[in-house]
C-alpha cells in the first residue's frame, strides 16, 4: 500500500509539472519583439481593474503620435535645434563699434589752490591747457571669418537635424516594440483563458468517467490540483499584460494607460528584399547622414581656425578739441595685431584631428549599420522559415492530435496520460508560434529602423498591417 501510494504521489507531481508547461503563460522574451502575430479575438481581456468609463482602443498610429507629440526626450532635442538658431544668428553679427573719450592733462587740475583770490582763473587757464579726445572705433575682420563661422553654424544645426531625425525613428522603433509587447499579452491572456477553457473540458471528462466507474477517483483529484495551475498562469499573464500597458503610456508621459484595448496583427506576409537593396538604402538613412554632416561639421570649423590665422584690422576716427586755442583736430588710425607668437597654432592642430575623428566616425557608424542589418536580415530569414513550419505543419497536426486523443479518452481508447501529453503539445507550440510571429515583427521593425523606410517599399509584398513608419507617415 505504501508503494501505491508512493508512485501516485510521483505521478501527481509530474501530471501538475505538465499542467504548468501546458497552461503557462507566453515567455518573456516575447516582450522584446515587435508586433507580428495572431488575431486577437474579443475575448481577450486588458488587466483585472476595475473600468468606470469606456477607454478608447488605441492603434499603432495613435500610439506613435502621442509618443512624438509628448515624449520629453525628442522635445528636448527640438529645443536643441531651436537653440542652434539662435547660434547662427549670433555667428552673422557684425561687431560692435567702440566709443572712446578721453581727455589729455587732466592732472593738471591737481593743481588749483583750495583758498586764492585767482582760483577762478587759475582754474579756467587749467581747463585750457587740455585737450578733448573722442574716437570711434570699429573692428573689421578679415579673411572670411564672419562667411566661415555662419557655415559652420548652419552646418552645425544640419547636423542637429539629423540626430533629431535618427532620434524619432528610434522612438517610433521603441513604441511599435513596446505595442507588440501588449499585442503579445494579449494574446497571451486569450491564450491562458482559452487553456483554462480546455482544462475545464478535460476535468468534466474525468467528472464523467469517475461518476461512471471507469476510472479510479484519485484521477478526478489529480486533474482537479493540475486546473489551479491554470488560475495561476492566468494570474501572470494579467500581471504581465497590465506592465506591458503601462511601459506603452510612459513613452508619452502618462504614468497609467488610458485606453482600452491596442488593436494590430502580429501576423504579416512579406517578401524579403535582397541585403543589397537594403543595405543601400540603409546607408543613405538618418543615421548614415548624421555621421557625414558631422564630416562637413568639422571641416567648416576648420575652415573657421584657418581664417582667424588672417589678423583682423581696427579702424578709427574722431576728434580732438584744443580748450587753449578753441580749435578742433581731426584724427584717423588703423591698428593690427603682429602675429608673431601667436598664429592659431593649436587650434588649427586640434581641428585638423576632428575632422579626422569624424571620418573615422563616419566608417564605424556604416559598419555598424551594415553589421545590425545583416544581423536583422538574417535573423527574419529564418523567422519567416519557422512561422510557415509551424503555421502549415506543426500547429494543424498538434490540433488534430489532441481533438482525436480528447475524443478518444471519453470512449476510453486513450490513457489520461496521453490526453495531457496532446494538451500540452499542442500549448507549447501555440506558444511558440506566438513568440515566432512576434520576433518576426520586431524584426520588421527593426530593418524599417535601420532603413528608415517602410520594408513594401523595397519590395513587392502585401502591405504590413500597421507598418510602423508607412502607417505613420503622410
Amino acid at each position: 500500500m505504501n508503494v501505491y501510494l508512493l508512485l501516485a504521489a510521483r505521478r501527481y507531481m509530474l501530471l501538475a509539472g505538465w499542467f504548468v508547461l501546458a497552461f503557462g503563460c507566453v515567455s518573456p522574451t516575447i516582450a522584446d519583439s515587435t508586433f507580428a502575430g495572431v488575431p486577437v479575438d474579443g475575448r481577450t481581456s486588458v488587466p483585472a481593474e476595475p473600468r468606470t468609463t469606456e477607454k478608447k482602443d488605441l492603434t499603432l498610429q495613435d500610439a506613435i503620435r502621442l509618443a512624438l507629440r509628448h515624449n520629453p526626450e525628442l522635445a528636448a532635442f527640438d529645443k536643441e535645434i531651436r537653440a542652434l538658431e539662435g547660434a547662427t544668428v549670433q555667428a552673422g553679427l557684425l561687431r560692435n563699434p567702440e566709443l572712446a573719450v578721453n581727455i589729455e592733462n587732466a592732472g593738471n587740475m591737481g593743481g588749483v589752490p583750495r583758498s586764492s583770490t585767482t582760483a577762478g582763473a587759475t582754474l579756467k587757464e587749467t581747463v585750457e591747457q587740455q585737450d578733448l579726445i573722442i574716437r570711434l572705433n570699429q573692428l573689421v575682420e578679415l579673411g572670411g571669418k564672419r562667411a566661415a563661422r555662419v557655415n559652420a553654424a548652419l552646418l552645425g544645426q544640419e547636423v542637429a537635424g539629423k540626430e533629431f531625425e535618427a532620434r524619432r525613428l528610434e522612438l517610433i522603433a521603441r513604441v511599435a516594440n513596446v505595442f507588440t509587447e501588449v499585442l503579445a499579452g494579449q494574446e497571451q491572456l486569450r491564450l491562458a483563458e482559452e487553456s483554462q477553457q480546455l482544462a475545464q473540458r478535460v476535468v468534466d471528462t474525468v467528472a464523467r468517467r469517475v461518476q461512471a466507474g471507469k476510472v479510479p477517483p484519485i484521477e478526478e483529484t489529480k486533474v482537479g490540483v493540475a486546473f489551479s495551475a491554470t488560475r495561476i498562469a492566468l494570474g501572470q499573464a494579467q500581471r504581465e499584460l497590465s506592465a506591458a500597458r503601462q511601459r506603452l503610456a510612459l513613452l508619452w508621459g502618462e504614468s497609467s494607460p488610458d485606453f482600452g484595448q491596442v488593436l494590430g496583427d502580429l501576423e504579416s506576409s512579406m517578401t524579403l528584399p535582397n541585403l543589397a537593396t537594403l543595405s543601400e538604402r540603409a546607408l543613405s538613412s538618418p543615421m548614415a547622414d548624421r555621421a557625414r554632416k558631422g564630416i562637413e561639421h568639422r571641416k567648416a570649423l576648420l575652415e573657421v581656425e584657418q581664417t582667424r590665422r588672417v589678423p583682423n584690422i581696427t579702424v578709427g576716427g574722431g576728434m580732438i578739441k584744443h580748450w587753449e586755442s578753441g580749435g578742433t583736430t581731426a584724427t584717423v588710425g588703423i591698428s593690427m595685431p603682429l602675429q608673431l607668437f601667436d598664429r592659431n597654432q593649436g587650434n588649427l592642430l586640434e581641428a585638423h584631428q576632428r575632422v579626422d575623428k569624424a571620418l573615422d566616425e563616419q566608417a564605424a557608424t556604416d559598419l555598424q549599420l551594415k553589421t545590425e542589418l545583416v544581423q536583422a536580415y538574417e535573423a527574419l530569414a529564418a523567422a519567416q522559415n519557422e512561422i510557415a513550419i509551424l503555421r502549415g505543419e506543426i500547429l494543424p497536426a498538434a490540433k488534430s492530435a489532441f481533438e482525436v486523443t480528447n475524443k478518444g479518452y471519453e470512449l476510453g481508447k486513450f490513457s489520461f496520460l496521453e490526453v495531457l501529453d496532446a494538451q500540452r503539445t499542442l500549448f507549447q507550440n501555440q506558444i511558440m508560434y506566438v513568440r515566432a510571429v512576434a520576433n518576426h515583427r520586431r524584426l520588421v521593425n527593426e530593418l524599417e529602423r535601420l532603413t528608415a523606410a517602410p520594408i513594401n517599399t523595397l519590395s513587392n509584398r502585401l502591405p504590413v498591417k500597421n507598418g510602423v513608419v508607412d502607417d505613420y507617415e503622410e
